[in-house]
């Protein structure tokens, strides 16, 4: 009989060592689990980064600080805005994706990520898999504009008006890949018209040239074009929303002007690299949930134009799965590549 069988009841070796790993295996998910647990109870034990790829001054960078001196107060610990711009975005987004997911390395996720997705077909990092989804933070819808000098007074004439020009009609971006790019592609496609893209170095200037009628389109979002349409300076056509937006509330959604499904926002959401312990993830997102339920928050994203969105780690997952989805379809039907 050979010596690795059991003879009246006697274990043998390979009984032992199978035991024994078992144990062993049981010993370190224990203490990997014990480890966790006394991190989630001790975090944060020091200063906070929280990275953004969006310049200093603008609104990205402006709700980047609002959270992170509420964070600063309600955690007890420093959290340090900064801002790693470049490369649309992805400087910022692989330096968090490398860092060690302990939760001492944030980042401000902005709708850019989700386009990158399939924009660049050469990231060092996966923007689908790469991240931790903590908490959406706010929404703001994009907005049709067109300059007051247009002989148009709504949707429905600027139809006609384009349709009426045999050179297609041009619209300006901020750049190629960007959301009002991208947003005036999806416009192309569900109404068929002949449209000419006009990038610019940035959306200032391409509003500058709108604004002046040396282009007779844009797509921006509503805090960006808010003032110029009250000012007048602006006509606002439709708005990529469900429901008319109280700021605007006499400008129609494109659903109600015959193309359902016309939704469209930029939005950011706080993010950290993939694997975070899900009992820091839970800290991170109730704090966060608080913050924009807090007067002063909300205050301050009505002055952004933005919409507080809060929820689950959960329910931001499918949000960014579903952006990464639709930018992906807009991007491949439009033929176009950073690469």
């Amino acid at each position: 009989m050979d010596h690795e069988t059991q003879i009246a009841g006697v274990t043998t070796r390979g009984q032992t060592k199978r035991r024994l790993g078992a144990t062993l295996l049981a010993v370190v998910a224990l203490s990997l689990l014990v480890t966790n647990s006394t991190l989630a109870q001790s975090y944060p034990s020091k200063p906070i980064s929280l990275v953004l790829g969006q310049a200093a001054g603008g609104s990205v960078d402006i709700i980047a600080r609002l959270i992170g001196q509420q964070l600063t107060e309600r955690m007890g610990q420093p959290v340090i805005v900064e801002n790693k711009v470049g490369a649309g975005g992805n400087i910022a987004a692989e330096f968090v994706a490398k860092a060690a997911p302990d939760g001492y390395t944030l980042f401000l996720g902005a709708a850019n990520m989700s386009i990158n997705a399939s924009y660049y077909k050469n990231l060092r990092y996966s923007p689908a898999n790469d991240f931790t989804l903590i908490d959406l933070i706010s929404t703001v819808p994009m907005v049709l504009v067109v300059p007051p000098s247009l002989p148009v007074k709504d949707f429905k004439e600027f139809l006609a008006h384009a349709r009426s020009r045999q050179d297609g009609i041009s619209f300006a971006s901020g750049g190629v890949g960007t959301t009002e790019h991208l947003t005036s592609e999806m416009l192309k496609a569900a109404t068929g018209l002949a449209m000419v893209h006009i990038p610019y170095k940035g959306g200032a200037p391409a509003m500058n040239d709108v604004m002046g009628g040396r282009v007779p389109m844009l797509f921006t979002n509503l805090q960006n074009v808010l003032p110029y349409v009250r000012a007048g300076k602006l006509h606002a056509l439709g708005i990529a929303t469900m429901t008319r937006s109280p700021f605007l509330p006499d400008v129609p959604t494109f659903s109600e002007l015959g193309i359902p499904n016309f939704k469209v926002s930029t939005w950011n959401g706080l993010m950290g690299p993939a694997n975070m312990p899900r009992d820091i993830v839970n800290r991170l997102n109730r704090e966060v949930n608080a913050i924009l339920e807090s007067p002063k928050m909300k205050e301050r994203l009505v002055a952004l134009s933005a919409e507080a969105i809060g929820g689950t780690p959960e329910q931001f997952a499918a949000f960014y799965a579903q952006d990464i989805q639709s930018w992906g379809e807009v991007i491949r039907k439009a033929g176009i590549s950073a690469d």
